[in-house]
C-alpha cells in the first residue's frame, strides 16, 4: 500500500477429492490465479460494470476506479472455465483489494479459505468458512462435459455469487492474514495473534530508537528495510508454528474441535504442504513438505500510513 493505487492479493485452494477421479487438484486454482493477477493490469483497474452515479462519482475522487473482489473472482472463473488446459477441478477462492489512497479494504470468500484482520493485539474480524457439510466447502468447480452427470452426480457446483463480500477501512499497523484451510485447521487464532504481537514488539524497538545522523531519506529507508523484515519474520514464524501443530500428535487442532462437533474425532493437526508469503512492497514464496500433499497459502500484509 506504498504506492497510489493499492494491491489486490488472494489465496485459491485446490479441492483433494478429485485426485480419485485422476485430476491434479492444482490444475484449477493455477490458471484461476493466474487470470485474476491479469485482469486489473490487463483493464487498468477499471470496472465496465460499475454506472458512473453520484456515489462512484464521489468515491472515484479519493480511490480510483478499481475493481471489486467479486467482479475479479467472476471473471477469474469465467476464464478457467474457457481454459481448455483445465478439464476438470475445483478450488476455494478467496480475493481481497487494499485500496492505498482510501485504506478500504474489500474482499470475497468462498468456501473455506479465509482472512483475519489483527489491530492493537485483537481480531477486529475473521472471515467465517462457508461449507455444505463438514469438510466439504462450497467450491468453484469445473466438470468434464462428457461425464459431467455421469461420473461426478455428487459434484459441488458453486457459483462466484455465492461469495460473502466484506468492507471495512484498515488503520495504520493493522496486520491482515490471508489463508487457505490449511492453517485454520492447525493453527488457532489466539495463536496467531501472539506470534505476529511478539515480532511486532521486538522489532517496535528498532524504529523506536534511530541513529541521530541519519539524513530523512536514508532512515525512512531504514524504516522500510525494518518493515520488509518485520513481515518476513511474520511469514516464517507462522510457518514454522503451523510445522510444528502438524507433528503434534497430542496436540488438539481447531481441525479436531470442528470434527468433534460433528461426532467425527481426530487427532493431532492436518499434514499438508504449506506455501507461506507476505506482502510490504513484494510477495514472497516459501515451500515446506509433508506427508499429505496439498496446497496451503497465508498471505501476510502489514500496513502502513503514509504521507
Amino acid at each position: 500500500m506504498r504506492d497510489q493505487s493499492g494491491i489486490s492479493l488472494g489465496v485459491a485452494d485446490g479441492v483433494g477429492g478429485w485426485v480419485d477421479a485422476g485430476v491434479d487438484p492444482l490444475s484449477f486454482p493455477k490458471p484461476s490465479c493466474t487470470t485474476h493477477t491479469a485482469i486489473p493490469r490487463r483493464l487498468g483497474l477499471v470496472s465496465q460494470k460499475l454506472i458512473p452515479t453520484q456515489e462512484y462519482e464521489e468515491r472515484e475522487q479519493v480511490e480510483g476506479w478499481e475493481l471489486s473482489p467479486s467482479e475479479c473472482l467472476e471473471s477469474a472463473y469465467g476464464g478457467v472455465l474457457r481454459e481448455r488446459g483445465v478439464v476438470a477441478g475445483s478450488s476455494t477462492a478467496c480475493i481481497l483489494t487494499l485500496n492505498a489512497s482510501s485504506g478500504v479494504l474489500r474482499a470475497a470468500n468462498l468456501g473455506d479459505s479465509g482472512f483475519m484482520i489483527i489491530r492493537a493485539r485483537s481480531i477486529i474480524h475473521q472471515q467465517r468458512g462457508q461449507i455444505h457439510f463438514f469438510n466439504c466447502p462450497k467450491q468453484l468447480s469445473k466438470l468434464p462435459i462428457s461425464a459431467a452427470t455421469r461420473r461426478f452426480p455428487r459434484a459441488c457446483v458453486d457459483s462466484p455469487q455465492d461469495a460473502d463480500l466484506f468492507e471495512t477501512t484498515l488503520r495504520d499497523g493493522d496486520i491482515v492474514i490471508a489463508y487457505t484451510d490449511g492453517l485454520s485447521d492447525n493453527v488457532f487464532p489466539s495463536e496467531l495473534i501472539r506470534i505476529c504481537s511478539i515480532i511486532s514488539r521486538r522489532f517496535q524497538s528498532y524504529n523506536s530508537c534511530p541513529p541521530p545522523d541519519q539524513q530523512n531519506q536514508q532512515q525512512s529507508l531504514l524504516e522500510k528495510a525494518i518493515e520488509d523484515l518485520e513481515v518476513q519474520t511474520m511469514a516464517d514464524r507462522i510457518v514454522e508454528y503451523a510445522r510444528m501443530c502438524m507433528a503434534n500428535r497430542r496436540r488438539v487442532s481447531p481441525f479436531e474441535v470442528a470434527a468433534a462437533r460433528e461426532g467425527q474425532f481426530f487427532r493431532g493437526g492436518v499434514r499438508l504442504l504449506i506455501s507461506v508469503s507476505h506482502y510490504v512492497v513484494r510477495l514472497a514464496f516459501f515451500r515446506v513438505t509433508s506427508q499429505k500433499i496439498d496446497d496451503v497459502t497465508v498471505v501476510v500484509a502489514l500496513v502502513r500510513e503514509t504521507q
